[in-house]
């Protein structure tokens, strides 16, 4: 056997080696021109990151049936909490950082006529979730708790807070991933409850 074939193998393994030690370099690669092109669309082309697609705009909402917060003197969430309204499903949790800084958005929003929040409390303990509203107030017209997620999976929630608008009719209407601030509210929320209104009317 002549030294060029026995060498074969071992450079063979060398480049496996090689080839193997790359692949970190090109995933981190990949996420890096990913997080790229988010900041690019972001900042040059204006777009909210944020707002990622869902499914489900358009379609009927999932059913709710979800058990109250026991101590809030809150309804129960369940399909007879939004049939027929105009109304605002907030997903929500006393743990939540984002969520106590959109609350005063939410509280402003309750006093809208036109509009109908629920919210389902995500994975929280129920003394958490009462010191939560007690502390900041509560917009809520119905309260259903989710200590498994298996609502929130329903609805295809990314992260909280998370926010549906739907339709009288059951339709999802819009979707806000992330919390309210004044942008949201005045070119995102308040428009769609404008349209859903105007075609109420």
């Amino acid at each position: 056997m002549s030294i060029e074939t026995e060498n074969q193998p071992v450079q063979r393994k060398g480049f496996a080696r090689y080839a193997l030690a790359l692949i970190p370099l090109v995933v981190f690669l990949g996420f890096a021109g990913v997080a790229g092109k988010m900041l690019y669309d972001q900042d040059v082309n204006g777009r909210d990151i944020s707002a990622i697609p869902s499914a489900l705009i358009g379609k009927k909402a999932p059913s709710l049936s979800l058990p109250p917060l026991e101590g809030s003197n809150t309804a129960a969430l369940t399909d007879a909490a939004i049939t027929g309204k105009l109304t605002l499903v907030n997903v929500f949790a006393s743990w939540c950082v984002p969520c106590r800084q959109e609350h005063p958005i939410l509280k402003a929003l309750a006093d809208d006529s036109r509009l109908n929040i629920v919210g389902i409390n995500y994975k929280d303990r129920n003394d958490n979730a009462l010191r939560f509203l007690g502390e900041l107030g509560n917009p809520y017209k119905a309260i259903g708790v989710d200590p498994n997620g298996k609502a929130a999976i329903d609805w295809g929630v990314y992260g909280i807070p998370e926010s549906y608008l739907v339709g009288p009719d059951g339709t999802i209407l819009y979707k806000r991933v992330g919390p309210f601030d004044e942008r949201s509210l005045t070119q995102e929320l308040m428009p769609a409850i404008e349209k859903a209104t105007a075609v109420k009317s």
